[in-house]
């Protein structure tokens, strides 16, 4: 079976983080808009990634409330040359900070609190759009 590449999975964390009626989005470098998230490295737990990944791409210090549930993204990389598989845990977190500051580094562009009617029009995939509507309907309840 020469030449079929195996695929590389990344078991990732991320937030949906509300401020009162409104959600964190994150413009990325190919213009679409996310949720932060971030890749887990063995040993690492999904809950501190998240929170981590929320305050080094936002700049947004941010705590869990609750789980949110899971998405599963599959795209080929240029870079690496091969297939790749992002299984993120999603967590639904709170914030009172009203400022985000995209990082650069990180190639974020732009980042903001949107109303969820104006971060479902934004946000790029629609895994993503079901995400928010059950992450904000739990929060909801919970808040």
């Amino acid at each position: 079976m020469k030449g079929v590449m195996t695929m590389l999975v990344r078991n990732c964390a991320g937030g949906v983080v509300f401020n009162n009626d409104k959600v964190l989005l994150l413009k990325n470098e190919k213009h679409e808009w996310v949720f932060p998230k971030g890749v887990m490295r063995t040993g690492d737990f999904p809950d501190e990634v998240a929170v981590k990944r929320v305050l080094v791409e936002a700049g947004v210090k941010a705590r869990i409330i609750s789980a949110a549930g899971r998405t599963n993204y599959e795209f080929y990389s240029i870079s690496r040359q091969r297939p790749v598989a992002n299984k993120i845990v999603w967590y639904i977190m709170t914030t009172d900070q009203e400022t985000v500051t995209p990082n650069e580094v990180q190639n974020f562009s732009e980042g903001a609190f949107f109303t969820v009617e104006e971060a479902i029009e934004k946000v790029t995939y629609s895994q993503d759009k079901s995400l928010l509507m059950l992450s904000y309907q739990k929060y909801k309840e919970l808040v």
